[in-house]
């Protein structure tokens, strides 16, 4: 049978958290068509790290990808990098394509950072956006969902024990094996990715893992749904409390026509190459505007604007942190480092602020008058 997951931290008592994801991605400036090379990508990248953790905010994930757009195919090896240089900042993979992975590894990467880094590291677990880690590691799409919940199962034993016996389809049985070394942590925080699928959502809930949710179109409202089916599959389970990511895309500048310009091409080339390899329309500009409204999915905008829009979420989810991928595409990293400190330093204290205002008003019970 499918091992139960060992309880994951309470966040609920904690602070709102506020984060930042990236895919690393290795493409020409929209306006210049300037291309910078891989190294100093990456050098870039572990600066707006460093600035991350030095501004306050919460968590920094790496997403997964292996494809020649993105420096990202190696993301616990990127984050140990960044271990080295901060000090508060969780650092998690956003995600870890766990279908195309060996679980072992992947724990064995993670409880590694969560050493480096004592104590700050996370999986994200997911099944990717992307496909060509299948082919590159050898397995076959028909599996697509298989492979997930089976390695999710072998992930969470290795997470459970440190020594293991277990046996799947999809790899090789392990037998009473020790899985070093073990992490800082107990347990090892691990968070399911998941888009729009019910039946994702709901397995979540069942094991008790926090879910990180991809809003990256449409209305937010249009997902009360799936968080509460999410919740209803928790509570169900036996599991009081459920923790929730919303993971969107977003950026930051002094003034929201300049956040909105800086933004756009960069997304719209993106986003609109990814819509031309799946058969997506392209992004008009008309579009994207009506998405960094307070009811669309972009957090584009200035440091008032993402306030707003951050609270104005809160109070259909109830969810617990908030990652934002800054910026898709490239964007001039003097601009990225501007946005980072915004959302850091004009953005994170004030929603933290209210959110917890709000709760301690919930909390407090009403007194009639005298």
């Amino acid at each position: 049978m499918p091992i139960q997951p060992s309880p994951q931290p309470d966040v609920h008592s904690q602070a709102f958290e506020l984060g930042i994801y990236s895919f690393v991605e290795l493409t020409p400036d929209p306006v210049t068509g300037a291309s910078v090379s891989p190294a100093q990508r990456m050098r870039n990248l572990l600066e707006t790290i460093e600035l991350a953790d030095q501004v306050g905010l919460d968590v920094f994930g790496i997403g997964e990808h292996h494809r020649p757009d993105f420096v990202s195919s190696s993301p616990a090896t990127i984050l140990a990098a960044a271990a080295a240089r901060t000090k508060r900042i969780r650092l998690t993979s956003a995600v870890t394509v766990l279908s195309s992975d060996d679980p072992v590894r992947v724990f064995q990467d993670f409880a590694t950072l969560d050493l480096l880094s004592n104590g700050r590291a996370e999986i994200m677990a997911g099944r990717g956006s992307f496909i060509e880690s299948f082919p590159l590691f050898g397995y076959d799409l028909k599996d697509y969902s298989d492979l997930f919940t089976e390695k999710l199962d072998l992930l969470l034993r290795l997470r459970a024990s440190e020594r293991v016996t277990w046996s799947g389809v999809h790899r090789p049985p392990l037998r009473d094996l020790g899985v070093y070394p073990r992490p800082v942590q107990e347990p090892l925080p691990i968070w399911i990715a998941v888009g729009g699928t019910p039946e994702s959502i709901a397995r979540a809930g069942r094991l008790g893992l926090p879910v990180a949710l991809a809003i990256i179109g449409g209305m937010p409202e249009q997902f009360v749904p799936l968080v509460e089916h999410y919740r209803e599959a928790g509570r169900r389970a036996g599991h009081a409390q459920l923790s929730l990511s919303i993971n969107s895309h977003g950026f930051l500048a002094d003034s929201s026509q300049q956040a909105a310009d800086d933004y756009f091409p960069s997304y719209a080339l993106m986003m609109n190459k990814i819509g031309r390899e799946r058969g997506w329309g392209a992004i008009t500009r008309q579009q994207f505007e009506a998405s960094r409204r307070l009811r669309g999915a972009d957090f584009v905008g200035t440091p008032e604007e993402i306030s707003a829009k951050i609270l104005f979420q809160h109070e259909l989810f109830g969810h617990q942190r908030l990652l934002l991928q800054l910026g898709v595409g490239t964007i001039a990293h003097p601009k990225m480092m501007r946005a980072i400190e915004l959302l850091g330093t004009r953005v994170a204290p004030v929603v933290r602020e209210e959110i917890q205002r709000r709760i301690a008003a919930k909390a407090t019970p009403a007194t009639s008058p005298s």
